[in-house]
């Protein structure tokens, strides 16, 4: 049966009375109660014979060829005001030649794209296509991990703003430093920029001059004067855990290797007195041999207790099944030793400085221990004369064992330096 047809100015209350009239002697159904508004056209409440109400707007739509109704929303989920909105909202894009039904679908499918695209899942996206078998590949996840996920892992990608990039580095540069921003800032800006490569609707909201460093303070050429490597050492031994960082640490300026390269050493890359870094994981994709010294063979150790495999990784909190990889954690309680031993003796703070800064201090100890330059290259992996067709890895291992010896008793000169001849050497930089 037709709606009985009222006009009113709608209100909250008034819509509350509303009840849809008794169904008359002989009729087959009650008559639908149809109140439209006052103020919004063609806008009205909708009452059901069962009295379910309804807001609706009546007019004619793009594409019809008489006026019909359609639902804005049931009373209770909508409230008047909203619904009115919404009344007048589709009445403008009407007026404009749109059909509602056309918009809110299209609407309904951007959300959901927004939705599919949060700064996690695009990151996810690109550790699987583009960093997973990088040699620098959980370096890159790491940084994502600490620094990206938690501050905008569950932001659309679409509501990035550069606003949101600048505060997230500034946070990074606080808790981190500079340098750390700056690293994160170039894998943030690798994966956005694949994602545009997809994406024809994302627009990287990375700009140049988000750096927090500038070139020149990028190229790092601090190393250790021998005062600090005291220090680092004394720390070392109050650090309780993880059992295997002060041989980790160690390693890295005896061994003079870069950060993943020992916190990867595992018993199956050893032949014999021979350290095999496959060229698979290592900077120039050659395989680097190191020679296992007396220094280097104590930081091996034996087989950790609780391995169930005849073979592991050297420095592991999980018995030799995994790697080690709390760098960051495990570096702020190291710097922290560093700085109570300083204070204790009246000393002014350690001036920043990374693990890179170690490997950096061995080939300066090298050069210290009169070590032929080229010999020092070829143990920090320096290819020299060029690249050959035919890569020999086991050439010139006599004198690389000589300068990593030599760089290990130099370590020990400074460790322990004769009382009556000291002569204190302070921080340099490599030319």
């Amino acid at each position: 049966m037709p709606a009985k047809k009222h006009r009113t100015e709608l209100s909250a209350t008034a819509i509350t009375k509303l009840k849809a009239p008794a169904k008359k002697p002989g009729a087959k159904a009650a008559p639908r109660l149809w109140v439209a508004d006052s103020i919004v056209p063609g806008f009205g409440v909708r009452v059901t014979d069962k009295g379910a109400k309804t807001f609706v707007l009546r007019t004619r739509y793009p594409g019809e060829a008489n006026a019909g109704r359609r639902e804005l929303g049931k009373v209770g989920k909508i409230d008047l005001a909203d619904a009115r909105d919404k009344a007048r909202a589709w009445l403008k894009l009407i007026a404009e030649g749109k059909d509602p039904a056309d918009v809110e679908e299209q609407q309904r499918r951007a959300q959901v794209k927004k939705g599919a695209t949060t700064v996690n899942a695009v990151l996810d996206s690109f550790e699987k296509d583009h960093v997973e078998g990088l040699r620098s590949g959980d370096q890159v996840k790491a940084a994502f991990t600490n620094h990206v996920r938690p501050r905008i892992g569950d932001r659309s990608i679409y509501d990035l703003k550069r606003s949101d990039i600048t505060t997230m580095l500034n946070e990074i540069k606080a808790e981190s430093g500079p340098v750390m921003a700056d690293r994160v800032l170039a894998h943030v800006r690798k994966a956005f920029n694949w994602q545009m490569v997809q994406d024809d609707e994302f627009k990287s909201p990375i700009v140049r001059g988000m750096a927090k460093t500038k070139p020149k303070e990028r190229a790092r050429k601090r190393i250790l004067a021998d005062d600090e490597i005291r220090d680092v050492w004394a720390a070392l031994e109050q650090i309780e855990q993880p059992a295997c960082y002060p041989r980790y640490i160690r390693s890295l300026l005896l061994a003079m290797t870069r950060r993943n390269e020992s916190a990867w050493m595992h018993t199956d890359e050893m032949e014999s007195d021979l350290w095999v870094i496959p060229g698979s994981r290592y900077k120039n994709k050659q395989d680097h041999v190191i020679p296992i010294t007396p220094a280097i063979r104590e930081l091996i150790g034996e087989k950790p207790a609780g391995c169930a495999s005849n073979s592991w990784f050297v420095f592991s909190t999980t018995h030799g099944a995994k790697p080690f990889s709390g760098f960051s954690k495990a570096k702020k309680e190291l710097d922290r030793h560093v700085d109570k031993i300083r204070k204790a003796e009246g000393r002014v703070p350690m001036k920043q400085w990374q693990l890179h800064d170690l490997r950096r201090t061995g080939r300066s100890l090298m050069s210290r221990a009169k070590v032929d330059a080229d010999h020092a290259e070829r143990c920090m992996g320096h290819v020299i004369g060029g690249v050959r067709e035919t890569y020999d890895r086991y050439e010139y291992l006599d004198e690389k064992r000589k300068a990593f010896e030599a760089l290990a008793s130099m370590l020990d000169m400074i460790l322990n330096p004769p009382l009556d001849n000291v002569v204190p050497m302070h921080a340099e930089a490599l030319p």
